[in-house]
């Protein structure tokens, strides 16, 4: 069996602080014997508007992040950074970046997903609509982090309502899916823990939801209630408070094997042509 926990958060745009909570939250979860700990959406920024600006120092920040993981010797899910680069090392040109999710072990980084699905939505807060593809570009190839206790697959956020991507990772031979997220109040409250239930359900694997909690300037409002479900799709644990948190769960790969044996979902589905 092993331990993995999800972080909340509630980023600001000062990047130092941000890390000093990264830092905190770190030793918490090796205080608990985590193995993993999976860091929201904009975990280590959160300014609209200074996407560029934060992208620019994404070696930096991904090269601090690996001597974390190397100095506590733990898996991070580092939740999402801007990088103004494709994985092949192309710039991208047009001014945006890409919204960069890394897998780091403790001696590198393993994989990066860059996310595919992007919020361009209309939503009653007080932003009223969201146009992500404005200012970043959509990544186009599904990911999956290999690691000691189960590959993991990797989406973020707007991910989630997209069943098909959690079923190809499934496929692929995930265990594990990470969601880091900043869902807005009124998306979040409406859908969230639903939304992390029916993947899991879906693809019967554990969902890591970590989630920013609270405001981030003057408009924007996030959820919250970072959680984690099993293979059946049942909530295992969920973060109620405000502000920064930290929940850990045990996974056990024997009675996912179970789960999966006895209800065979993938070799029971059907195609249909639309």
């Amino acid at each position: 069996m092993t331990l993995l926990s999800v972080a909340q958060m509630n980023s600001q745009n000062d990047i130092e602080v941000n890390f000093g909570v990264v830092e905190h939250l770190i030793k918490q979860s090796k205080a608990k014997d985590a193995e993993l700990i999976v860091f929201p959406e904009n975990f280590i920024c959160f300014a609209a508007g200074k996407q560029r600006e934060t992208a620019a120092q994404f070696e930096v920040i991904q090269q601090r992040l690996e001597k974390l993981a190397h100095q506590y010797n733990i898996w991070i899910i580092a939740g999402t950074l801007p990088c103004p680069f494709r994985p092949d090392g192309s710039i991208i040109s047009d001014g945006r970046v890409r919204t960069v999710s890394l897998c780091i072990t403790p001696e590198k980084t393993e994989a990066r997903y860059d996310k595919i699905h992007l919020f361009d939505v209309q939503v009653g807060d007080a932003v009223g609509g969201y146009q992500e593809s404005r200012f970043f570009e959509p990544g186009d190839q599904i990911v999956i982090a290999k690691t000691p206790f189960g590959n993991i697959g990797m989406m973020v956020c707007y991910d989630l309502r997209f069943p098909e991507l959690a079923l190809n990772l499934r496929a692929q031979g995930a265990r594990i899916l990470t969601a880091p997220a900043a869902f807005t109040y009124t998306t979040g409250q409406m859908h969230w823990q639903l939304l992390l239930q029916a993947r899991a359900m879906d693809s019967q694997c554990v969902v890591l939801g970590a989630a920013q909690q609270g405001w981030h300037g003057e408009k924007r409002q996030t959820w919250g209630h970072t959680a984690a479900t099993n293979s059946r799709g049942q909530l295992l644990e969920m973060v109620h408070e405000e502000g920064t948190a930290l929940i850990t769960v045990t996974f056990d790969q024997t009675e996912q094997d179970h789960v999966r044996e006895s209800m065979p979902l993938m070799q029971h589905r059907r195609l249909l042509k639309l």
